[in-house]
């Protein structure tokens, strides 16, 4: 059994309530207070993908000592581990990051997770396997020649399969059967999904984001990429979206042709969710990192024709107007890092062991580092995971720690890290330190994307 490591008491540690003594007979006596602050540590695991959230479990892809992968499963609540199983990825590409498990509500307090297991059978190299949230019992299972991992797509398991093959194609399964609901050919990822529509993006020459019913695969509305941000997109570059309310926020990275040299079509776009409009777009941004999720809180650094960058800016989700920014002349010479405080309303430049600088976004003007704190990169040159059996070149989920800005030196490290970061989901924020070990706390945050979506 791990051992969860607590504030003060084991699993569940209250670490903050509102007291109002001293106000009696006053209206502050008559307010109602906001539900404690519960939080756990459970630093018995080394988490290297992103977390999942659903129905009161957590799930996460973690790795062993031997290199080796697992599918984590653990209680919210208390974040003790349920169980775990071996793991393994096959096709998915280095750039890709390690995947998370899918996981899917199945009904009250009940849920499945889908994961690849090393089992092989005959022509398969890996097998897609569904287990019990809460036991691990299997549910089902499929072979899998290749596939960029699972995804949840609302109530149902979404999967493109045969990835390194012509024969790929998008399958939809029924997360308690395993049976396919419907199917697409291609590649595809699932960017937004509730319980009846789910967005995918159809990664092609001419990549479309698509929403389709989930109960009948009836295509609902369709968008080109390129016709929402401009011609010439190749996703070779990486991309990432986040939703918000109404829209679907994206971004897509630039990538260099090797052979011609010329720069890809980039920036960020907006589209309704609804109906698959285009809200708005700002081209020829890039993406700056660490900040928040693009539906979240997006900043960037626009880039000119000569590949010269500006200053920082950033943007509301909503509309794309430009709430805060620094011009360029601004921008410290070299050896910085990004750091953002909790609300993002100053950009920080963190140089480590030395006094950085920092600037007021609303004002553009520079502040005094004194007494300020920043989050950036725990580790700003990670190494490769050593993963047994699998392709090169993949890493963890990078990790952020908090800094003193005026002497570039660590924090306490008591903070938790902002919600930019984190996200929430069903009043939790869950994340990984830059050990690995996880880290969960119930503020009854409202639903909302963290950095990695």
């Amino acid at each position: 059994m791990p051992v969860i490591r607590p504030h003060a008491k084991p699993a569940l540690v209250l670490i903050g309530t509102l007291t109002l003594a001293g106000c009696s007979g006053s209206d502050a006596a008559t307010e109602k207070a906001p539900p404690p602050v519960l939080a756990w540590h459970n630093t018995q695991v080394n988490a290297v993908s992103r977390t999942t959230v659903a129905a009161g479990f957590l799930t996460a892809t973690t790795m062993g000592p031997g290199g080796t992968l697992e599918t984590f499963a653990a209680d919210l609540a208390s974040g003790k581990k349920l169980w775990a199983h071996p793991a393994t990825m096959a096709g998915r590409l280095p750039g890709m990051g390690v995947p998370p498990p899918a996981l899917i509500p199945s009904g009250k307090a009940e849920a499945v997770v889908a994961a690849l297991d090393p089992a092989k059978k005959g022509r398969w190299n890996a097998t897609l396997l569904a287990r019990d949230a809460r036991t691990g019992e299997e549910r089902w299972r499929r072979g899998i020649h290749s596939t960029f991992g699972p995804q949840r797509c609302g109530p149902y398991v979404c999967l493109s399969e045969h990835t390194a093959l012509a024969t790929a194609r998008v399958v939809v399964l029924d997360a308690a059967t395993g049976e396919t609901a419907w199917q697409l050919p291609g590649i595809a990822e699932v960017q937004w999904s509730d319980e009846n529509r789910v967005v995918l993006l159809r990664l092609a020459k001419h990549p479309v984001l698509e929403a389709y019913e989930l109960k009948t695969g009836k295509i609902v509305w369709q968008q080109p990429v390129e016709q929402a941000l401009g011609k010439g997109v190749d996703m070779s570059g990486g991309w990432s979206f986040g939703a918000t309310a109404d829209n679907l926020v994206g971004y897509v990275a630039p990538y260099t042709d090797p052979g011609t040299k010329k720069v890809s079509t980039f920036g960020v776009f907006s589209l309704k969710l609804s109906d698959g409009s285009v809200n708005w777009m700002r081209p020829s941004v890039v993406r700056v990192y660490p900040s928040g999720s693009p539906g979240f809180a997006p900043v960037v650094r626009p880039v000119d024709d000569k590949g010269q960058y500006g200053g920082f800016a950033r943007l509301d989700p909503d509309t794309g107007r430009v709430i805060g920014q620094i011009g360029a002349t601004d921008v410290p010479g070299s050896g910085w890092w990004l750091a953002f405080p909790s609300q993002m309303e100053r950009v920080g430049f963190l140089k480590h062991g030395s006094s950085g600088s920092s600037f007021d976004l609303a004002s553009g003007k520079p502040t005094t580092t004194e007494g300020q704190q920043g989050w950036s990169f725990c580790v700003t040159d990670p190494k490769a995971l050593p993963l047994k059996g699998q392709a090169p070149g993949f890493y963890s989920v990078a990790a952020l720690c908090e800094y003193d800005l005026a002497r570039g030196k660590r924090a306490d490290g008591t903070a938790t890290p902002p919600e930019w970061f984190t996200g929430s989901q069903e009043g939790w924020r869950v994340w990984r330190d830059e050990k690995g070990a996880l880290h969960g706390i119930r503020d009854g945050a409202a639903n909302a994307p963290g950095m990695y979506g």
